[in-house]
């Protein structure tokens, strides 16, 4: 039986990656950002190999934009199965001190408020319908490992994890349910766009591929595990300590490049 995803952040990147993975299995999927040009370019992509496929403009740090997304996805499919936080915004590896102010709130208002209005706006809306789920996107820093030149954002993430763990015990005495994803750092346009000249990038390339993973290496398997899942609270996680742990250790002798 088909479900209804709602992703926020789902013109590019992960978000674009997790719409055409669900559409792929048969499920109704609405896409979201908060620029209506790159909306439409999404939509239309997606659409002309989709059916069930919609989009609509959003905001996450805007609490009406979250409400106005549930509203469309349910008038337009009928009802809201799983509703993603995954819009968010990355910066430079820089020390904090470095970052511009614009770029520090940016990064909190999206990574943290965003994840706390979609949130409240899904689970209202699903008690009303019955159930659901929400599954929040984490990211670098949200299992405790620290990386300097990621303060800020490493702290958001670090914020998201435990939000999404006592929203878990939160919803228990209700029909929502919700739980999280660890992507780990996957090589998108929001992660490489942060960086202003090719130099720049060049010098976090060596650290990117050893912690970093490619996009559709990731996207496949959030779906999959989505779509089984059963567990409230339940953290699922695509690359383990141990795992990241490995790549430092063979570094010297296995040599990757997520870059070609």
């Amino acid at each position: 039986m088909s479900k209804t995803i709602v992703i926020t952040g789902s013109t590019k990147g992960i978000g674009y990656g997790l719409a055409e993975e669900f559409l792929k299995r048969g499920h109704n999927v609405v896409v979201s950002g908060r620029k209506q040009d790159a909306l439409d370019k999404a939509v239309a992509t997606l659409s002309a190999k989709h059916k069930n496929v919609a989009g609509c403009l959003c905001d996450v740090i805007q609490y009406e934009d979250n409400e106005k997304l549930f509203a469309f996805a349910k008038s337009t499919f009928g009802r809201v199965d799983i509703w993603i936080n995954n819009a968010g915004v990355a910066h430079p590896m820089t020390n904090v001190w470095e970052l511009p102010l614009d770029v520090i709130h940016d990064s909190v208002n999206a990574n943290v408020y965003g994840s706390i209005y979609g949130s409240r706006v899904a689970i209202q809306g699903m008690i009303s319908q019955g159930g659901g789920w929400i599954y929040n996107i984490e990211g670098f820093g949200s299992n405790g490992r620290v990386m300097g030149g990621l303060s800020v954002y490493g702290m958001t993430k670090a914020a998201a994890a435990f939000f999404g763990k006592s929203l878990a015990k939160e919803v228990a005495n209700t029909p929502v349910r919700v739980a999280t994803i660890q992507p780990g750092m996957v090589i998108t346009d929001m992660v490489t766009g942060q960086y202003k000249t090719p130099e720049e990038l060049e010098k976090v390339k060596p650290i990117f591929n050893i912690i970093a993973n490619r996009l559709n290496d990731v996207v496949p398997w959030i779906t999959d595990q989505m779509l089984i899942n059963e567990k409230n609270g339940a953290v699922l996680e695509f690359q383990p300590r141990w795992k990241l742990m490995l790549r430092f250790l063979t570094a010297p002798f296995v040599k990757r490049n997520l870059f070609d």
